[in-house]
């Protein structure tokens, strides 16, 4: 599945629907919702069949929010195993919504993005190209599941 991120962009844009993720107000409102998500799919889906998630990140205050590995946590927190980490390059992607203004010069560390009404926005980090695919598996009945402790949930 594909999940929105966040409220980054906007599936129900006229009317509010309950549990709309990409509605939320917080990073972890959004991550709560996700830990519900993973719970359910752990309940419905057979022992030994397979789960993928294709989500990304953000950036909130010109910082880097990892909004992809918190869901996996969520996910492996519900009793997944994470069989593999894809990650799917983004080539047309739209540059971060977080820009802002104000330099007089523009320092060489920083990159330059032109809007549609020709202003310029200095940006001072990188542009996020890439999303997570991840596989999770649920354990089989029975299965002997501590061989894989190391691609399941951990308590750091």
């Amino acid at each position: 599945t594909h999940p929105p991120y966040a409220n980054i962009i906007p599936y129900s844009k006229e009317k509010k629907i309950p549990g709309d993720l990409s509605a939320v107000h917080s990073i972890d409102e959004y991550i709560n919702g996700m830990r519900e998500i993973a719970k359910e799919s752990y309940r419905v889906l057979k022992p030994g069949r397979f789960c993928a998630i294709l989500v990304g990140d953000t950036r909130i205050h010109r910082h880097h929010v990892p909004i992809a590995f918190r869901t996996m946590q969520a996910f492996l927190e519900a009793g997944f195993i994470l069989r593999e980490d894809i990650v799917k390059y983004q080539w047309k992607t739209k540059t971060t919504r977080e820009k802002w203004q104000g330099l007089t010069k523009v320092a060489e560390e920083c990159w330059v993005d032109v809007d549609k009404t020709n202003k310029k926005y200095y940006m001072d980090f990188y542009l996020l190209y890439y999303e997570h695919l991840f596989i999770f598996r649920k354990p089989g009945k029975g299965e002997n599941i501590t061989k894989f402790k190391d691609s399941m949930f951990w308590n750091a």
